[in-house]
């Protein structure tokens, strides 16, 4: 095929100090006529091409949405086909992380450079926080790469490769700290939360959307069903059908004081909800709050809060002395040396199944693990972590070798 002959225009001429240039004039981006030198004709064509190529460019960039736009257009489009708890996850992260941080930029000019320097906030989160930022990032900008709303995809090379805080190992708490958090709030609300976590191994979630209709106490082996999920939205609860995944769904075995704690606790219920407000309803988040907060008073730890003294805000420090009771609350007495967390009794019911020698397929269904990776994870760190099982085990294994 003959190859096009490309056509020159004839430009006109100009001479500076002494110098023969060729000379045009064209409009830029903001309407401007600006002119363009060369010191031969085809020189001067190739920089009209560009400069008009840098034009189209700006002019599209100028009509590209803002981040903030497109992105919340992108949680819209979302939220068809994600479970309502994972898109409340990806809008609080992308309002927090991304429309925070580059809102007001066109999404077209967003830079590799810009979305680095954003997530230099959340690399001082954990790593897990900061894998998810970076997976909404490449998310949002390959759906505006594929919708034609930017040319080029600056994420392409974004990795999360080390990046954030790496978590410390999840540690159970001991028998002889249950024994100790469970005599400290023994008659409060807060008890029967930390019994559904530690000898039912529920989320958080699930034990607070638990009703009473689906706890069959009165069966020859007493057991709960997980069916529905909590989180809240503006501080108030929802309570959806729909759990974290499949697996979560699942029907748990109540040992002896499960069970007894259960049977108290309903007999003097007037909600349908196991854990439940004064009203009856699903605590809000700051009532849950408040519900945890009955732990943290009786910890031992340095903490600080705030009172207006004057119309001042004034900050105070508790120093608690472990055994001394709190000196504004009589009723409260500093007895825990350590910290509890909602996951770490669901982590404590966990390891108690592995040191009971229960086997991980049982392991991960009665924790409601969708992937078994996630069980044999942790059931790796707690079985093998501890040398006086791995002695034994080395022992029958050199055993057996002996005998063949």
């Amino acid at each position: 095929m003959a190859r096009r002959k490309v056509v020159i225009p004839d430009y006109g001429t100009v001479t500076i100090n002494g110098v023969k240039y060729y000379r045009t004039r064209i409009q830029n981006a903001e309407g401007k006529m600006v002119p363009l030198y060369a010191r031969s004709p085809e020189e001067l064509y190739d920089k009209e091409l560009e400069a008009y190529e840098k034009i189209d460019n700006a002019t599209f960039n100028r009509k590209s949405p803002t981040v903030a736009e497109y992105c919340e257009k992108w949680l819209l489009m979302q939220s068809v086909h994600v479970r309502a708890t994972t898109l409340t996850d990806y809008t609080s992260k992308v309002r927090r992380h991304i429309i925070k941080e580059l809102g007001d930029m066109r999404i077209a000019d967003v830079s590799l450079d810009d979305i680095q320097i954003a997530l230099v906030p959340v690399s001082k989160k954990s790593a897990s926080v900061y894998k998810s930022v970076i997976n909404l990032y490449k998310s949002i900008f390959r759906a505006a790469k594929e919708s034609r709303i930017i040319e080029n995809n600056p994420t392409i090379y974004l990795t999360a490769k080390g990046g954030g805080v790496p978590q410390e190992d999840k540690v159970a708490l001991t028998d002889e700290q249950v024994s100790r958090l469970l005599d400290a709030i023994q008659g409060l609300q807060t008890y029967v939360f930390v019994m559904l976590g530690l000898y039912a191994g529920l989320r958080r979630e699930e034990i607070l959307a638990l009703k009473w209709d689906a706890v069959y106490l009165d069966a020859e082996a007493p057991y709960l069903t997980v069916r529905k999920a909590w989180h809240t939205e503006n501080n108030r609860p929802v309570i959806l059908d729909e759990l974290k995944t499949k697996a979560a769904e699942r029907n748990i075995p109540l040992p002896d004081c499960l069970s007894e704690c259960l049977k108290e606790a309903k007999s003097s219920s007037t909600s349908d909800y196991v854990i439940a407000n004064s009203d009856g309803e699903p605590l809000s988040y700051t009532q849950f709050k408040r519900l945890w907060q009955y732990i943290v008073t009786r910890t031992a730890k340095e903490r600080s809060y705030y009172r207006y003294e004057d119309g001042k805000r004034v900050k105070h420090t508790v120093t608690p002395v472990l055994g001394e009771k709190a000196a504004h609350n009589g009723k409260v007495v500093y007895s825990l040396d350590f910290e509890v967390t909602p996951h770490q009794l669901r982590h404590t019911y966990i390891t108690n199944l592995i040191h009971s020698s229960v086997d991980p397929k049982t392991v991960q269904y009665l924790a409601g693990h969708e992937s078994s990776k996630i069980t044999m994870d942790i059931y790796a760190k707690v079985k093998y972590n501890r040398p006086d099982e791995l002695v034994r085990a080395m022992g029958k294994a050199f055993d057996l070798w002996d005998a063949v």
